[in-house]
């Protein structure tokens, strides 16, 4: 149990709206369903995930609207709302170069990524994927293996899933391409804890133009719970929508904040106000890393 102070949680209200597009999303060899694909509306903070059936509902102001589909081992895919019925992704072939493998021993461990901020706030960031950057130093050389992920999490249900990713730096400095070679898919228990995931299987090693770690909430039927709630003064019945977990932030100094939403990627950082300081105050995934040799 994390023994911190924890803010009230900031609960995203949703409402039951008429334009709901329902569809499927399946790969277009196997024909086999795809789950917890990312949807979004194009450039519209509006997004949805698909279940563990390839199902999903998303709701759009128009027909016309566009739909951004995309999930690791996949080709991203742009459709018009109005032919999301059926939706095919392509898988993507990896060409592979020979490689020399070499494998962790696990004999030294480093903890990276703890803040001198640990007062941690609880956000339903909806269907956003918020990021932290973890820059690489060369005290690294001797744990260069990425061994566990530790993230903080609330949750009022049992068993709640949700999606983490590591992707590289790309030549911009956003996150590029993903690392692993399958989606990273982990289940948190209910109540307010410490989780940590073991990723020896992957023998990931931390880049040395350092790594963006990411979590994406998966908006399914399993992670949601729902409230009735009558306004007293108009007697209007409410639908609220609640999905979980939440993960916990750290409000902290940075340079940048890296967000995918809308079907890209969002930058937040220090606007030129004529201050010598460069860094913003920022909210920040309570994310650390294990590091091994």
């Amino acid at each position: 149990m994390i023994e911190k102070r924890l803010f009230s949680l900031l609960v995203l209200i949703t409402f039951t709206v008429s334009a709901q597009i329902k569809g499927v999303v399946k790969d277009s060899l196997s024909g086999k369903p795809i789950p917890y694909v990312n949807i979004w509306v194009q450039n519209e903070n509006i997004g949805s995930t698909s279940e563990e059936n390839g199902t999903f509902f998303i709701n759009t102001t128009g027909n016309e609207k566009k739909l951004i589909f995309s999930t690791l081992g996949f080709e991203k895919k742009i459709i018009k709302a109005s032919e999301a019925l059926e939706v095919f992704l392509k898988p993507i072939a990896y060409n592979l170069n020979e490689v020399v493998i070499s494998k962790s021993i696990g004999t030294k461990e480093i903890e990276i990524g703890k803040t001198n901020n640990e007062i941690f706030q609880a956000f339903d960031n909806g269907p956003k994927i918020d990021t932290k950057f973890f820059p690489y130093y060369p005290a690294y050389k001797k744990t260069k293996y990425i061994k566990q992920i530790t993230i903080y999490t609330d949750s009022r249900i049992e068993n709640a899933i949700i999606k983490i990713h590591f992707y590289d730096v790309d030549s911009g400095g956003f996150p590029g391409e993903e690392l692993l070679d399958k989606d990273f898919v982990v289940t948190v228990k209910k109540g307010t804890r410490i989780n940590r995931f073991n990723l020896k299987e992957f023998n990931l090693k931390f880049p040395k133009n350092g790594v963006f770690v990411g979590f994406e909430k998966l908006l399914i039927e399993k992670n949601k719970t729902e409230k009735i709630i009558t306004d007293l003064n108009t007697n209007i019945t409410q639908t609220q929508k609640t999905y979980f977990p939440f993960v916990l932030y750290n409000y902290v100094e940075r340079d940048f904040l890296y967000t995918f939403s809308g079907g890209k990627w969002n930058r937040q950082a220090k606007q030129n106000d004529g201050s010598s300081s460069s860094k913003i105050m920022i909210n920040e995934p309570a994310i650390n890393l294990i590091l091994t040799n």
